[in-house]
C-alpha cells in the first residue's frame, strides 16, 4: 500500500522522481547546505535517521531521479501537481539540495532543504485547483476519490496541506509542507507508517509539524 500511495501521490521526489533531470552548477557551499540540516543528534535516542546521499556528480535535488510516470488523474495533472511545481523551479544541480529521511514508529518523513526559493504561490494555486480531484490506475477504472486541504502551520510562512485518498472506503493521508527561509526553501513530506521495530512513537500531523518547524528554523540560522 505505501508503494501504491507513493506512486499515486507522486510525491516524495526524493525517493521516487517525478521530472527530468536538474542541470546546473552549485552556487553555495556545500558546508553551509550541511549546518542547514538537522542531524541524528537532533532526534530523540531511537528514531532512525538516514541521509540520502546521490552518487558523485549525479544531478540531485527534487525532481532528478528517473522513477514511475504519475497516475491519471481529473482534473489533470493533480496526482504530481505539487512536485511538478518544486521539479519546475528546480535551477541548480549537483550538490542543490539535502536530504534526509527521519522515522518513528508510525511516522515517516523525507525532508528536502534547497538551495533555491519555492514558488509558494503557485504551490497554493495548485493546491486549491487540485483541492478535489480522482486518480485512476489506468483510463478503464474506476477513479478514485482524493482531496488536498490546506492545514494550520506553526509558522505563518509555511504552506502545510493533507493529502487524502479514498480506497475502499477506506481514508489514507499523507502531509506535505512547504516553505521559503531567505533565499533556501524546506520540502517535507510525510506518511503514515507503522513500525513496531522503532520504539519511539510519532503522530501525525504533530511529529511532521514540528520536524518540519524545527528544520525551517535551523535552516534559517544559518
Amino acid at each position: 500500500m505505501i508503494r501504491r500511495w507513493g506512486a499515486l501521490l507522486a510525491a516524495a521526489c526524493a525517493l521516487t522522481g517525478c521530472a527530468t533531470a536538474v542541470t546546473g552548477t552549485p552556487t553555495w557551499p556545500g558546508a553551509r547546505l550541511e549546518r542547514a540540516l538537522l542531524t541524528a543528534e537532533d532526534f530523540p535516542a531511537g528514531v532512525q535517521y538516514d541521509r540520502i546521499a546521490d552518487g558523485t556528480g549525479a544531478p540531485d535535488g527534487p525532481g532528478a531521479r528517473s522513477g514511475p510516470p504519475a497516475m491519471l488523474s481529473e482534473p489533470p495533472g493533480c496526482s504530481d501537481g505539487l512536485t511538478r511545481v518544486i521539479a519546475g523551479s528546480g535551477e541548480r544541480g549537483p550538490g542543490s539540495a539535502g536530504e534526509y529521511v527521519v522515522a518513528w514508529d508510525g511516522v515517516r518523513i523525507v525532508m528536502t532543504v534547497l538551495t533555491w526559493p519555492l514558488d509558494l504561490d503557485r504551490l497554493a494555486a495548485t493546491a486549491d485547483r487540485c483541492a478535489q480531484f480522482e486518480t485512476f490506475f489506468d483510463p478503464a477504472s474506476d477513479g478514485i476519490p482524493m482531496t488536498t486541504t490546506r492545514l494550520p502551520a506553526p509558522r505563518a510562512e509555511a504552506l502545510v496541506y493533507q493529502q487524502t485518498m479514498t480506497l475502499a472506503g477506506v481514508d489514507n493521508s499523507v502531509y506535505f509542507s512547504f516553505e521559503n527561509v531567505g533565499a533556501m526553501a524546506v520540502f517535507g513530506i510525510a506518511f503514515p507508517t507503522p513500525n513496531p521495530d522503532i520504539a519511539v512513537k510519532g503522530t501525525l500531523p504533530q511529529t511532521f509539524l514540528d520536524t518540519a518547524g524545527r528544520q525551517a528554523q535551523r535552516a534559517a540560522a544559518q
